[in-house]
């Protein structure tokens, strides 16, 4: 296990959340989850764009009504997609920003300092995981490089190096990917070492904002294997909203036989509304949606009971359950044999997605006795001390030597064994995919397979990589493809090219191919395809212009906060005049003329961002005629 160095602060863990963030890191002998500049445990995925800067999370999320086209979420969903993808089609009719296709890349397209802008969802996670780190160094008080960042269990190789992307544009060092669920069964297990002997199966029940994971791990001292998984990385919270946003839209239109799907500020305003009464229908029988003017001036009011809610979703309930009983049959596992379901993410809340889950497990009572919003931080909290930590000590488990933490009690016994979330394999010129690494394969891995020519005299092959598990190639993921050239030319089966695959610990993969006869080789690391994954040049750009960007922000920061000053100490002053009754008219005037003259100078520039010297002029004017007049009255 690498471990990285302690110049650079303590190691962080940061759930990258489709609809909330938060971060977690370990420190006196527990995991602190931080809480933000608002006080919240939980950050909102937001990013809005404005004339001025951007904002990120909660003040970004709090203005999005008012600037609905420019404020963006939801853009862990965009990673790894490609802009003709039947599920950017579907939930860009929900979203209220634009996304544009650059060469089938899905960009989102905003108005930013008066231009416009097009970012990546890289980008944009990029700017919330900046956002996470700041609110872990100022708990903190130092600065903070090194981060372990979690992904859904199925999300595939081009989504996890997208992720690692958004890292390195953010000037962060992603020192390890996990999966949620084995996050999440880290701080479910690591209290309970003691319990677990002999071996606990646990099933963890990942339902989120915008993602689904399961996943049957073997929870045994300290070791968490994961025996298999199983999701799917379009099903969440965000699409139980979207059934009662298009049926409230549908009421509307009946009700006033006005369209309001093509207006983006009324259907933030109605996402908002559904969000909340989401929440509230999973501990009331009804709630009501009520929105002032929503649009054309009418009033929107309705009633929704948890039988209607349930009713518009019960088709996504049900893909909740698919995916458990495909998780079991991967492990060979019968339901009896679970010890525990434990569930994680905010929309296991839901009453109706917890009664679905107990009925397959023949009534059995589920887990809810850790937090679901913060159980995955918190065990990425874990892997990241575990891998900042000092004071190593080696030891053996079976076959592997792994690296503990002296002095770190809790955790310096815990050790991953992750697996692949789908099958790997090569195209072979029939068409069919040849399976090199089995779906759940335990990792990091190294798999290795012969294949051989289907012509005399061929003395080059092409491996076309794909992932899935559909026997037909072309029916899985292309990841990507490379040649080997200057093979042994030789009646067709005879030559002998072995092909490696082999996987780190993040899910990201390098293949070779090796002439046996020749020693030829040819390689591909599959981070950098005809998919859309960035290139070094793009994120070097990128790091640039987020850069810039931050320094622009923060400079306009100080000036917004100069220009508030000054409009606060104005309005101050406004409201003493009338108490000025008693003064000399001349010095009466003199003040009026000086507050008038201060207003009037700031509407001028009320469209437009003074310097901070400016504001800081106008202010020590506006103090040097007023204070002298108002010590007059002590």
């Amino acid at each position: 296990m690498a471990m990285v160095g302690t110049g650079d602060g303590p190691a962080i863990g940061i759930d990258l959340g489709t609809t909330y963030s938060c971060v977690g890191v370990w420190q006196h002998g527990r995991v602190e989850i931080i809480a933000n500049d608002q006080g919240n445990r939980t950050t909102p995925s937001y990013v809005a764009f404005t004339d001025t800067g951007s904002l990120i999370g909660d003040a970004a999320k709090n203005q999005a009504s008012m600037n609905a086209i420019n404020t963006v979420f939801d853009a862990k969903r965009l990673m790894g997609r490609r802009f003709s993808d039947a599920s950017v089609r579907s939930d860009m009719k929900f979203w209220p920003f634009k996304v544009r296709g650059v060469d089938n890349k899905p960009m989102v397209v905003v108005q930013y300092k008066n231009e416009e802008k097009r970012f990546s969802a890289e980008e944009i996670s990029s700017m919330i995981l900046v956002k996470m780190k700041e609110i872990a160094e100022a708990y903190l008080g130092t600065t903070v490089k090194n981060v372990v960042v979690t992904v859904p269990a199925y999300f595939n190789d081009y989504q996890r190096q997208a992720t690692k992307d958004a890292g390195e544009i953010a000037r962060l060092n992603v020192i390890r990917i996990i999966n949620e669920p084995t996050a999440a069964a880290i701080a479910y297990g690591l209290d309970r070492k003691s319990t677990t002997v002999g071996g606990k199966n646990v099933l963890i029940f990942d339902l989120g904002g915008g993602t689904f994971d399961v996943s049957l791990l073997k929870i045994e001292e300290g070791i968490f294997e994961v025996k298999a998984t199983s999701g799917d990385t379009h099903l969440g919270g965000e699409d139980f909203d979207n059934a009662m946003v298009d049926h409230f839209v549908q009421e509307f239109k009946r009700k006033h036989e006005k369209d309001i799907s093509k207006n983006p500020k009324a259907l933030r305003r109605l996402r908002t509304s559904c969000e909340r009464a989401k929440r509230i229908l999973s501990s009331n029988a009804q709630t009501t949606i009520e929105i002032d003017s929503l649009y054309d001036g009418i009033d929107f009011c309705s009633k929704i009971t948890r039988a209607k809610f349930e009713e518009l979703n019960m088709d996504l309930f049900k893909k909740c359950i698919s995916p458990v009983d495909k998780c079991l049959k991967d492990a060979a596992m019968d339901k009896s044999s679970v010890h525990d379901v434990v569930l994680i993410g905010g929309s296991t809340r839901i009453p109706k997605v917890q009664q679905l889950l107990q009925d397959f497990f023949n009534g059995k009572k589920l887990c809810k006795s850790i937090n679901p919003d913060e159980a995955v931080a918190y065990g990425a909290a874990v892997q990241a001390a575990i891998m900042g930590g000092e004071g190593l000590l080696d030891r053996c488990v079976g076959m592997k030597k792994v690296q503990t933490l002296v002095g770190m009690e809790k955790i310096h016994d815990v050790l991953l064994l992750d697996v692949t979330p789908l099958s790997l394999g090569i195209e072979l010129f029939n068409g069919q995919m040849r399976v090199v690494v089995p779906r759940n394969t335990t990792i990091p891995t190294k798999k290795e397979r012969i294949f051989t020519t289907v012509e005399t005299g061929q003395n080059g092959v092409e491996f076309p990589v794909y992932e899935g598990e559909s026997t037909i190639a072309k029916e899985n993921r292309f990841l990507g493809k490379f040649e080997l050239i200057g093979i042994q030319r030789a009646p067709k089966g005879v030559p002998q090219l072995n092909v490696c695959f082999n996987i780190d610990a993040n899910g990201i993969m390098v293949i070779t191919a090796e002439d046996k006869a020749t020693k030829k080789k040819s390689k591909i690391t599959i981070v950098n395809n005809n998919k859309g994954t960035l290139s070094k040049v793009e994120i070097a750009r990128m790091i640039k212009e987020a850069e810039k960007n931050r320094f622009e922000d923060e400079e306009n920061k100080k000036k917004l906060e100069a220009k508030a000053a000054l409009m606060d100490y104005t309005q101050d002053m406004k409201e003493k005049v009338p108490s000025l009754s008693k003064l000399d008219r001349k010095d009466k005037k003199k003040f009026k003329a000086e507050v008038s003259k201060t207003c009037e100078w700031l509407d001028e520039n009320k469209n437009r961002l003074a310097e901070c010297e400016e504001y800081e002029d106008m202010m020590r004017k506006l103090e040097n005629v007023c204070s002298p007049i108002l010590g007059m009255m002590d």
